[in-house]
């Protein structure tokens, strides 16, 4: 029985840099050798999610979609171009808890084990102290440091907030930072107020956003207060007396190839190799964690 992965992303006729971390991370987990195929598919871009399905040969497909949070996307804009029958009740999710639905599409044959976006798997909760450890350049950082989860945050979509709690509070059971804090940019407690919540000299600043364009690099960057005259920012950057490490958009973490596969191994696929981390998997699962 062959298997494939196909990765889903919503791209950009605008930015080119959106297509990029989907592309990076299928060129690592096909280099890995963990599927018999793996394909990206865009919702703006092309290949397109509406002949996504058509371009794949293997029997069981794992559709994992790069996405952050449950929503409008992940419920009605995929399902639907992949021509899926799918109710948002077949996860049976409070917001961030969807795991996978195994359907047949309507137009090709072959099963398809539709997966609950990266954003909310556990393992992402690593990928955000990675990307601290990677933006710090400090491997055990942590102590004495504050953290920022950053999310969009928008009154349409409750689940929206709710993938950047999760993981702020899963980081903060850890103990491994002094502060840890999730704040947006549509909702309070908002980003631009950040040096108010922290007593921490040192602050990380991790967005949850899957690619770097204009959220990322020039809205949260201006609302925080680093961002100089031209839109650049340094890292780290002084402000009212605290440090502040800005880490850009965390889809582009390498590990986030690892999420992807998390996701398709946890609806069934049997995965052959890991891109990361020596082959093993990600820090949560060999540490024993939830």
């Amino acid at each position: 029985m062959s298997e494939a992965l196909l990765i889903v992303a919503h791209g950009s006729h605008l930015n080119p840099k959106s297509s990029a971390p989907a592309q990076d991370h299928a060129d690592a987990v096909r280099a890995a050798g963990a599927f018999d195929e793996v394909r990206e598919a865009y919702w703006k871009e092309e290949p397109s999610l509406r002949n996504a399905l058509r371009t794949v040969a293997a029997d069981e497909v794992y559709v994992v979609p790069l996405f952050v949070s449950e929503g409008y996307f992940t419920e009605e804009v995929i399902p639907r171009e992949l021509r899926l029958d799918f109710e948002t009740a077949d996860w049976d999710s409070d917001g961030t808890s969807a795991d996978s639905v195994t359907l047949e599409p309507s137009d090709v044959d072959g099963t398809v084990h539709y997966c609950g976006p990266v954003g909310t798997h556990r393992a992402m909760t690593d990928v955000i102290v990675r990307r601290a450890e990677t933006v710090t350049g400090t491997p055990d950082v942590g102590e004495g440091v504050g953290l920022a989860v950053v999310g969009h945050g928008t009154k349409r979509n409750e689940n929206s907030a709710k993938a950047i709690r999760y993981h702020a509070d899963r980081v903060r059971e850890r103990d491994r930072f002094a502060e840890v804090r999730a704040l947006f940019m549509d909702e309070d407690p908002e980003i631009d107020d950040v040096t108010d919540h922290f007593e921490s000299e040192a602050i990380v600043v991790v967005p949850l956003f899957v690619a770097d364009g204009y959220h990322t690099q020039e809205d949260i960057p201006a609302d925080v207060g680093i961002a100089d005259g031209d839109g650049d920012y340094a890292v780290p950057t002084r402000l009212d007396g605290h440090d502040i490490w800005y880490a850009g958009a965390i889809g582009t973490e390498p590990l986030m190839a690892d999420v992807i596969l998390e996701r398709a191994a946890d609806a069934g696929a049997s995965v052959d190799a890991w891109p990361g981390d020596d082959g093993d998997r990600p820090t949560a699962d060999r540490a024993g964690g939830d």
